[in-house]
């Protein structure tokens, strides 16, 4: 099986070129092998974040609300920043 990878370009700083070269010398690896075994460590405890659909159906409520309110002569009846409060 052969394995297909894509090729990044990254800066890092000159102290994590000391490490990256070091651990990559003790473990006799490649130091974009250490790069992809970081990532996928630090994937691995990183959730993706969850869409709260309630808060979606509240805010589409809210502005139905506000679509359905009479037209006010000269001008709308909130502020913006009461939209900052909810």
């Amino acid at each position: 099986m052969v394995s297909s990878k894509v090729r990044k370009q990254i800066y890092i700083e000159p102290h994590q070129e000391h490490l990256l070269k070091a651990i990559a010398q003790q473990a006799g690896v490649s130091e974009a092998e250490i790069i992809r075994q970081a990532i996928d460590l630090h994937l691995g405890e990183i959730t993706a974040p969850q869409t709260n659909l309630a808060m979606w159906e509240a805010e589409r409520e809210f502005i139905d609300q506000i679509k359905t309110r009479p037209a006010q002569l000269g001008g709308r009846d909130w502020q913006r920043e009461d939209l900052y409060e909810r």
